[in-house]
């Protein structure tokens, strides 16, 4: 299949403070949820001047991209359009339209199978294709890429920088944590192609996957094996609704009670957390806002479901896995991994829709095969 142009597909964020409510507006427009909501809501923007740094991040993708994909003598053009905030995907699409590109590869910033993170982008593109109407450009998504190298060794290079700034007591007892936005268990059972679906679904599969990917990785590295644990954050909704757990300020709560080491340097539990391509360790206060889900209700009073006066995003900007070349990116520098390492998955998963496959002519090398479903933008199986 031969490609007219590269879409760089992702989520957007206000660009400053005038933009935060109706941004908001645009990400839960139909939901119902009152204005005087989100306006409590978007003042957690005000941490960062109401700016989300996902734009700042995409345009960043953006130029490397442009950079790399000649470079390895890629001659592609480059788009970029947003699903909730300029540039949205209907101005993207009629300007690709207006020069002459009949057909796409899209690549969205978010790794995982699951509705908000696969398949209403691809309801959100085909709207706006129609939106843009005749000769708009038909559109083929890149694969979740989960469990590609160029995603998952950064994970692995900023666990261990993250274990080796604790103190030598400490870290020979840390174990890790991964952490994910979480979503309504009806969702993530629903998530993954029908045929191939696991009884916990797509979303939290791929998850797993990672974690265990990154926790070899790391056990690699360092000789030994860390206990390490999948937990969630920044749950919303409904409090009667069942959220995928458990959150992560109670699983560190948990840890800290159970008498896992501490240090006096930093407050909180010594488990080292993974979170969209970064390490940190927590410090006892949940991550701020981020650029992607939007949490929308504190915990009620007496209620043992976590809370969710934070969010963040959990499916990142996107680190530039689909650059062929002899190496990668990350958001935090350059993660080297030879090229026929990194053509293909870290490990065979049967949870990607569509496995990585050698370069063809007329086709982008190392972006896995690229598929336009049948009906385009309805509940496709493959999200």
């Amino acid at each position: 299949m031969r490609y007219d142009a590269l879409l760089l597909a992702s989520f957007g964020g206000p660009e400053g403070p005038d933009d935060v409510v109706p941004f908001l507006e645009n990400v839960t427009r139909g939901r119902g949820i009152p204005r005087e909501r989100l306006v409590e809501v978007g003042a957690h923007y005000a941490l960062f001047g109401g700016v989300s740094p996902i734009n700042a991040q995409n345009r960043a993708l953006l130029a490397a991209l442009r950079q790399d994909l000649p470079a390895h003598g890629i001659d592609l053009p480059v788009y970029w359009g947003n699903r909730n905030w300029a540039p949205y995907f209907a101005d993207a699409l009629g300007q690709m339209r207006d020069d002459g590109v009949r057909r796409a590869l899209v690549f969205v910033t978010s790794a995982y199978s699951s509705w908000s993170g696969c398949r209403q982008y691809r309801e959100n593109l085909a709207a706006a294709r129609a939106e843009v109407g005749q000769g708009a450009p038909e559109l083929d998504k890149i694969r979740a890429y989960f469990d590609h190298p160029g995603f998952v060794e950064p994970f692995i290079a900023s666990t261990l920088a993250a274990l080796a700034e604790l103190p030598e007591p400490v870290r020979a007892g840390a174990r890790l944590a991964f952490t994910t936005h979480s979503v309504p268990v009806a969702m993530a059972e629903s998530s993954g192609p029908p045929g191939a679906r696991p009884p916990q679904g797509a979303y939290v599969a791929q998850h797993e996957a990672v974690a265990a990917l990154v926790a070899q990785g790391v056990a690699a590295a360092e000789g030994r094996s860390r206990p390490y644990d999948l937990v969630y954050q920044s749950r919303s909704g409904a409090p009667h609704v069942p959220w995928l757990e458990p959150d992560i300020v109670d699983h560190l709560e948990a840890l800290a009670g159970e008498g896992a080491p501490s240090s006096s340097s930093r407050s909180g539990s010594s488990a080292t957390t993974s979170r969209s391509c970064t390490t940190w360790t927590p410090r006892r206060v949940r991550p701020p806002t981020g650029s992607g889900w939007h949490s929308l209700g504190p915990r009620p009073r007496g209620s043992t479901r976590p809370s969710s006066r934070w969010s963040a995003n959990s499916c990142s900007s996107g680190s530039p896995t689909c650059r062929p070349g002899p190496c990668r990116r990350s958001g935090r520098g350059r993660t080297h991994v030879p090229w026929a390492a990194a053509r293909t998955p870290a490990a065979p998963s049967p949870w990607s829709p569509e496995p990585a496959s050698e370069p063809r002519p007329g086709r982008l090398a190392g972006l896995g095969r690229a598929r336009r479903p049948a009906g385009w933008g309805a509940a496709a199986a493959t999200s």
